[in-house]
C-alpha cells in the first residue's frame, strides 16, 4: 500500500476514516496484513505525512494501535497514555492532528484487563501514579454495578472492563466539553469523534454504537 498524500487526505471523510480502521481490525484478527513496503514508506513520508486518524490509547505493550488496525508509516497519529484519559497536552496534540494536520476521526481505544483501571479500581497509590489513577476514579464512581463492595475490585474482569469502558465515555465527554475546536469541527462534520474497545483475548476492536452500555 502507498502512503497517504494530501490528495488521498483531502479525498478522506470521517466515515470513511473509520470503515479504513474497521477493515484493518479485520485484517489484524485474520492474521493478514495489506502489502506495504515499510522501507518505501519511510521515504514516501520523509518530506511530509498526512495521517487520516488519531487514536489515543493506553500505553499498555499488547495494544499498539499501529499494529490493532493494520496501518502503515504516515497513516495514523497515535498518542498513547496509561489509562488513554484525556488531559490539555492531549487535547493540544489532538487540536494539531484535526485541525492543522487533517486528520477525519479521533478514536479514544480502551481496552480489557487495562493494568491503570484497576490501579484506579484499587485505588493504589504509589508516587506520581496516584495523580494519574486519581484521573480515571470518577469512571469507578460511575459503574453502580455490583453494590457490594468486595466485588468492586481488580480481581472483578467483569467490573474492570466495564470501568474502561465508562472511562472512555467520560474521555469522549471531556474532548467535546473542553476542545470548542473539536466539538466545533464534529458538530460541522469535518471530523467523527468515537470510542472503542480493544480485546486483548482475541484482537477484536469493537466500537461504542456496538458496546452494551456505553451511553447508559
Amino acid at each position: 500500500m502507498i502512503v497517504h498524500t494530501r490528495e488521498t487526505q483531502a479525498t478522506m471523510t470521517p466515515q470513511k476514516a473509520l470503515q479504513f480502521l474497521k477493515e484493518g481490525n479485520a485484517r489484524f484478527q485474520n492474521n493478514l496484513s495489506a502489502n506495504r513496503n515499510l522501507l518505501q514508506q519511510v521515504n514516501e513520508t520523509e518530506d511530509g505525512q498526512f495521517p487520516f486518524a488519531t487514536i489515543l490509547s493506553c500505553i499498555d505493550s499488547r495494544v499498539s494501535a499501529e499494529l490493532v488496525f493494520n496501518q502503515g508509516l504516515g497513516d495514523i497519529f497515535s498518542i498513547r497514555i496509561a489509562g488513554n484519559f484525556v488531559n490539555e497536552d492531549i487535547l493540544g496534540s489532538m487540536e494539531f492532528a484535526c485541525k492543522l494536520a487533517g486528520t477525519k476521526l479521533i478514536v479514544v481505544l480502551g481496552h480489557t484487563s487495562c493494568g491503570a483501571v484497576k490501579g484506579a479500581c484499587d485505588k493504589a497509590r504509589l508516587g506520581n501514579l496516584t495523580t494519574l489513577l486519581s484521573k480515571i476514579e470518577p469512571a469507578v464512581d460511575a459503574v453502580h454495578e455490583p453494590k457490594d463492595e468486595s466485588l468492586r475490585n481488580s480481581k472483578n474482569s467483569d467490573f474492570v472492563d466495564a470501568v474502561a469502558t465508562k472511562n472512555v465515555a467520560f474521555a469522549l465527554e471531556q474532548i467535546r466539553k473542553q476542545s470548542p475546536i473539536l466539538n466545533e469541527m464534529e458538530k460541522n462534520n469535518e471530523i467523527m469523534i468515537v470510542g472503542a474497545m480493544y480485546d486483548i483475548g482475541n484482537g477484536s476492536v469493537v466500537f461504542e454504537d456496538e458496546l452494551p452500555g456505553f451511553n447508559d
